[in-house]
Protein backbone atom coordinates (compact mmCIF):
# COMPACT_ATOMS: atom_id res chain seq x y z
CA UNK A 1 0.00 0.00 0.00
CA UNK A 2 1.46 3.75 -1.15
CA UNK A 3 1.56 6.25 1.54
CA UNK A 4 -1.25 7.65 -0.48
CA UNK A 5 -3.48 4.98 -0.17
CA UNK A 6 -2.66 4.55 3.88
CA UNK A 7 -3.47 8.18 3.98
CA UNK A 8 -7.29 7.63 2.30
CA UNK A 9 -8.09 4.28 4.37
CA UNK A 10 -6.42 6.39 7.41
CA UNK A 11 -8.93 9.17 6.35
CA UNK A 12 -12.06 6.56 5.81
CA UNK A 13 -11.46 4.99 8.93
CA UNK A 14 -11.50 8.47 11.20
CA UNK A 15 -14.73 9.94 9.28
CA UNK A 16 -16.37 5.90 9.67
CA UNK A 17 -15.70 6.56 13.46
CA UNK A 18 -17.17 9.97 14.03
CA UNK A 19 -21.01 8.46 12.78
CA UNK A 20 -22.76 8.90 16.21
CA UNK A 21 -25.20 6.24 16.74
CA UNK A 22 -28.55 6.46 15.21
CA UNK A 23 -27.41 8.06 12.24
CA UNK A 24 -25.59 6.09 8.83
CA UNK A 25 -23.18 7.41 5.89
CA UNK A 26 -22.98 6.38 2.67
CA UNK A 27 -20.09 4.64 1.11
CA UNK A 28 -19.63 7.73 -1.41
CA UNK A 29 -20.31 10.57 1.40
CA UNK A 30 -17.15 9.26 3.33
CA UNK A 31 -15.38 9.11 -0.12
CA UNK A 32 -16.55 12.60 -0.77
CA UNK A 33 -15.53 13.57 2.81
CA UNK A 34 -12.13 11.92 2.62
CA UNK A 35 -11.31 13.53 -0.53
CA UNK A 36 -11.77 11.21 -3.04
CA UNK A 37 -15.40 11.49 -4.42
CA UNK A 38 -15.36 9.12 -7.04
CA UNK A 39 -13.95 6.38 -4.24
CA UNK A 40 -17.18 4.88 -2.69
CA UNK A 41 -16.39 1.23 -3.71
CA UNK A 42 -12.91 1.83 -2.40
CA UNK A 43 -14.28 2.87 0.78
CA UNK A 44 -15.91 -0.10 0.88
CA UNK A 45 -12.84 -2.19 0.18
CA UNK A 46 -11.22 -0.21 2.86
CA UNK A 47 -14.33 -1.00 5.44
CA UNK A 48 -14.54 -4.91 4.41
CA UNK A 49 -10.70 -5.13 5.09
CA UNK A 50 -10.61 -3.21 8.34
CA UNK A 51 -9.06 -4.66 11.17
CA UNK A 52 -11.28 -7.11 13.08
CA UNK A 53 -9.32 -6.41 16.68
CA UNK A 54 -9.69 -2.53 16.07
CA UNK A 55 -13.91 -1.58 16.47
CA UNK A 56 -15.19 0.95 13.86
CA UNK A 57 -18.78 1.59 13.31
CA UNK A 58 -18.68 0.09 10.04
CA UNK A 59 -22.27 -1.31 10.30
CA UNK A 60 -23.34 2.73 9.96
CA UNK A 61 -22.20 2.42 6.27
CA UNK A 62 -24.77 2.10 3.67
CA UNK A 63 -25.12 2.47 -0.15
CA UNK A 64 -26.41 6.16 -1.36
CA UNK A 65 -30.25 4.15 -1.28
CA UNK A 66 -29.77 2.96 2.47
CA UNK A 67 -29.32 -0.63 0.78
CA UNK A 68 -27.48 -3.01 3.75
CA UNK A 69 -24.56 -4.70 3.23
CA UNK A 70 -26.00 -8.45 1.61
CA UNK A 71 -25.40 -11.18 3.36
CA UNK A 72 -24.75 -9.19 6.61
CA UNK A 73 -27.80 -9.90 8.77
CA UNK A 74 -26.28 -8.58 12.25
CA UNK A 75 -26.31 -4.98 10.61
CA UNK A 76 -29.72 -4.68 10.65
CA UNK A 77 -29.77 -5.74 14.20
CA UNK A 78 -26.71 -3.30 14.92
CA UNK A 79 -28.94 -0.35 13.32
CA UNK A 80 -32.30 -1.18 14.97
CA UNK A 81 -30.58 -0.96 18.34
CA UNK A 82 -29.38 2.13 17.71
CA UNK A 83 -32.82 3.33 16.53
CA UNK A 84 -31.88 4.23 13.00
CA UNK A 85 -35.19 4.37 10.93
CA UNK A 86 -36.12 1.72 8.39
CA UNK A 87 -38.27 1.95 5.05
CA UNK A 88 -38.54 -1.76 4.42
CA UNK A 89 -35.98 -4.82 5.73
CA UNK A 90 -33.12 -4.15 3.79
CA UNK A 91 -33.28 -0.27 3.45
CA UNK A 92 -32.88 2.67 5.92
CA UNK A 93 -34.57 5.99 5.49
CA UNK A 94 -32.29 8.14 4.51
CA UNK A 95 -34.22 11.05 4.58
CA UNK A 96 -34.36 10.54 8.45
CA UNK A 97 -31.15 8.85 9.51
CA UNK A 98 -28.24 10.08 7.49
CA UNK A 99 -25.34 11.79 9.33
CA UNK A 100 -25.45 15.60 8.20
CA UNK A 101 -21.45 16.01 8.49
Amino acid sequence: MTEEQAAFAARVLHLVDLIPPGKVASYGQIARLAGRPRNARLVGRILGSAPEAVHYPCHRVVTATGRLVPGWGKQADLLKAEGVAFRDECHVAMKRSQWQA
